[in-house]
Formats: structure tokens, C-alpha cells, sequence
């Protein structure tokens, strides 16, 4: 902020000033500053949650652990056992699918193993309603 003060030599005249006045811009620049800081409402809101404590207890059911492993040849093994075609693999997993408490189906594909084989896999489980399946053996494909 300043103040133009005139020039004695030309007269009684006065002088253009140049600079704009700022005073009224920073008075609203405060004025919507504090009604900003009255409106904001105090954050004091708080979620009560009742947390459990101690230790959950343990499972009464241990679950059934299913290996679908997938060969380089292609070949699909339930728990090791060899699987001739896909009617029955897909009857093994419409019978672990009808169970009361599904197991859990690991998938392990060989870095050999076609593509289309474990997909066809994994479709077939999805088909089925299983919902406990995990790739297992990943870091084989880790360069």
C-alpha cells in the first residue's frame, strides 16, 4: 500500500494515480476468510465400534485341501490321481461343489502347461460355484 503524495510544480492540479487500491480486495479477502472459519463445524464425530476381544475361537472344521495340478503334458491330477478328460473333472468338481462346507481347490500349473488347460480349469470351478480357489506355486513364473 502506498500513498501518492502530488508534485508542487504543477500547480493545484491533481495527479492520475496508477496503482490499484488493494484495501477493499484483502477487507474481502478477510471478511469470507472468517466466515469460512465459523461455518467449518468442529470435527468431534466419532464411530463407536465394539471390537471383540481375546482370541476368536478356533474352527471346528478343518477345511478339505483339494491339489488340481496341471502337467506339462496337459494332463490334470486331483490329489495326484490322473483325470481322463473333462466330463471327469468336472464331475469331481460338481462333487466338491455339492458339499456342505467347500474345499478349498488349490491350483498348481506347471510353467509348461498350456494355457487353455488351467483356464479351462478355473472356468470349470467358477462354473460350478466354488469359491475357495488360489493359484498355488506362482513364483515359478517370476523371472
Amino acid at each position: 500500500m502506498g500513498m501518492n503524495i502530488g508534485n508542487s510544480k504543477q500547480g493545484d492540479e491533481d495527479e492520475v494515480m496508477v496503482e490499484m487500491n488493494t484495501t477493499p480486495l484483502i477487507d474481502v479477502m478477510l471478511v469470507l476468510l472468517v466466515m469460512l472459519i465459523i461455518t467449518i463445524p468442529i470435527q468431534l464425530h466419532s464411530v463407536n465400534i465394539d471390537m471383540p476381544s481375546g482370541t476368536p475361537p478356533p474352527q471346528l472344521v478343518e477345511p478339505e485341501v483339494v491339489s488340481i495340478d496341471v502337467t506339462p503334458a496337459n494332463e490334470v491330477l486331483w490329489n495326484g490321481e490322473a483325470l481322463v478328460g473333462r466330463d471327469a473333472l468336472e464331475a469331481k468338481l460338481q462333487a466338491a461343489a455339492a458339499m456342505p462346507v467347500q474345499p478349498e481347490i488349490h491350483v498348481r500349473p506347471n510353467r509348461a502347461a498350456r494355457y487353455d488347460t488351467v483356464a479351462r480349469v478355473l472356468a470349470a470351478s467358477q462354473r460350478y460355484g466354488l469359491v475357495k480357489i488360489g493359484i498355488v506355486g506362482s513364483e515359478q513364473f517370476a523371472q
